[in-house]
């Protein structure tokens, strides 16, 4: 299809007007960068001549604003939490990096609920084998620590900031850690088991042969995760966002994915056995060798 310079966007219902080279010229691997490309066809919406994005446009201005100028805004860290899902969203890798020293700042600024501050956890890991099992590290920055095999089980961590952390073998079984960053962390073979973590950020995280069966994570982003192998039984994924996911020979059985963006995803060899996929998005994935028996679609 072709469009002019100028164009007009409805994302969920708002309406932006930007041009072609401001959502492609800034991030040139972004989501915006590839459906403005030329290279696909656009949904539009008639009846208001915009391309329709199917997507919350609360924050879209900001990450308009963001293509424009590089400038991130001054907001509550909810606030950069829900921009920073959005930025996952659209696949902005350099917004992303922008948001996380703010995320940080402010975890550090508020150490208020808190058992233990970032210092005190690195005097722990002095020690051979940490265990900081049932503490309190909510809204703490433990970002690019060496947390490998440490057990953080039925630990508290809403809001912790784990990005670009060494969590190989750890153990996060029972966690209550809503809200929780792991962007880039490597978590292999980490124990998940019946977590709670509504809208975490796992995207670009190494999560292969990790068990996060009977884990809630509805809301939560996966994009561009390493989930080969990894144990997803009976685990909520509802709204989730695991566009681009690489979920290879990974065991979805029973697992919940209504309203779950699977867009591009790689599920070759994935056991899917009965999973209902009728109110999934799953254009673009990859289904080879798959065990879709019984799988609604």
């Amino acid at each position: 299809m072709e469009i002019s310079s100028i164009v007009r966007l409805n994302v969920g219902g708002m309406l932006f007007a930007t041009t072609i080279d401001t959502l492609t010229q800034r991030d040139t691997e972004s989501m915006l960068a590839v459906m403005f490309s030329g290279r696909h066809r656009l949904h539009m919406d008639p009846s208001m001549g915009a391309v329709f994005i199917d997507r919350d446009g609360t924050h879209f201005r900001h990450i308009l604003n963001w293509l424009r100028d590089e400038v991130v805004p001054t907001m509550e860290i909810a606030t950069y939490q829900e921009l920073l899902r959005e930025a996952e969203y659209y696949q902005l890798t350099g917004l992303i990096d922008s948001i996380a020293p703010l995320l940080c700042k402010k975890d550090e600024d508020d150490n208020t609920k808190a058992e233990m501050t970032r210092r005190d956890v690195i005097k722990c890991l002095q020690f051979a084998k940490v265990r900081l099992r049932g503490v309190n590290l909510s809204g703490q920055n433990l970002s690019k620590l060496d947390l490998s095999s440490v057990d953080l089980s039925h630990s508290c961590l809403i809001n912790t900031f784990f990005s670009r952390a060494n969590l190989k073998q750890a153990d996060f079984s029972g966690v209550e850690a809503n809200g929780a960053n792991f962007h880039s962390a490597n978590l292999y073979s980490c124990q998940f088991i019946g977590a709670v973590m509504q809208g975490a950020v796992l995207a670009g995280a190494v999560l292969q042969s990790a068990n996060l069966q009977d884990a809630c994570l509805i809301d939560s982003s996966f994009c561009n995760a390493d989930l080969r192998s990894a144990h997803l039984q009976n685990a909520n994924l509802s709204n989730a966002n695991l566009s681009e996911a690489n979920l290879e020979q990974a065991n979805l059985k029973g697992a919940k994915l209504n309203g779950a963006n699977l867009r591009g995803a790689n599920l070759q060899r994935a056991y899917l056995r009965d999973v209902d996929l009728r109110d999934t998005i799953l254009e673009g994935a990859y289904f080879n060798g798959a065990n879709l028996q019984g799988a609604s679609r």
